[in-house]
């Protein structure tokens, strides 16, 4: 596998497909230098401000508009963490509300059908997929460019995620989690 630093996939691998876009999250904390404020101001029980995710919610937007789909699945433990509660409910409803298709599969579920632990990436078209490498602490660093069989086997993860994951506003409302507006 071929490694792309962080900055080169960031500005422009991810806009570089023509029907679906799809990332599977099993982490349950990233540090992301545009979240560390909100995430801040979350802990702090301060008001959500939303212009932090305007950028991707532009991105999504576009994406959506131009009849292509992007989506995720993120795996959460039963439990949710802070990052996740916050995740969850400041930064998804953006992404939703911009045309993403935004899932939820607890880890029970994800390990019953068989998906992984840590192996986070993006797949795109169901032809090129990119594998993501985090720091131990959730700090992303750069991605793999996966083979044509782990390609095959990020398709095949996709459809059992999806199929078994719930839709993020469905996943708040059993959680009685209220999302940021």
């Amino acid at each position: 596998m071929s490694v792309m630093p962080a900055s080169e996939f960031a500005a422009g691998f991810l806009s570089r497909f023509q029907v679906s876009a799809f990332r599977l999250e099993t982490l349950d904390f990233y540090l992301a230098d545009n979240e560390r404020e909100p995430y801040r101001r979350f802990l702090a029980g301060q008001n959500h401000d939303p212009e932090w995710r305007r950028p991707w919610q532009r991105m999504v937007r576009g994406i959506y508009e131009s009849g292509r789909e992007i989506g995720r699945v993120h795996v959460v433990p039963e439990e949710l963490t802070d990052y996740l509660r916050f995740e969850l409910t400041r930064a998804y409803p953006a992404s939703v509300d911009a045309g993403e298709d935004v899932r939820i599969l607890t880890r029970k579920e994800a390990d019953r059908i068989g998906l992984p632990h840590g192996e986070d990436y993006w797949l795109f078209d169901d032809e090129r997929s990119a594998i993501l490498r985090y720091t131990p602490d959730g700090e992303f660093v750069g991605v793999e460019l996966a083979t044509s069989d782990r390609v095959g086997q990020h398709v095949a993860w996709r459809q059992a995620a999806q199929a078994a994951a719930v839709p993020l506003y469905d996943y708040l409302e059993a959680a009685t989690l209220a999302p940021a507006r």
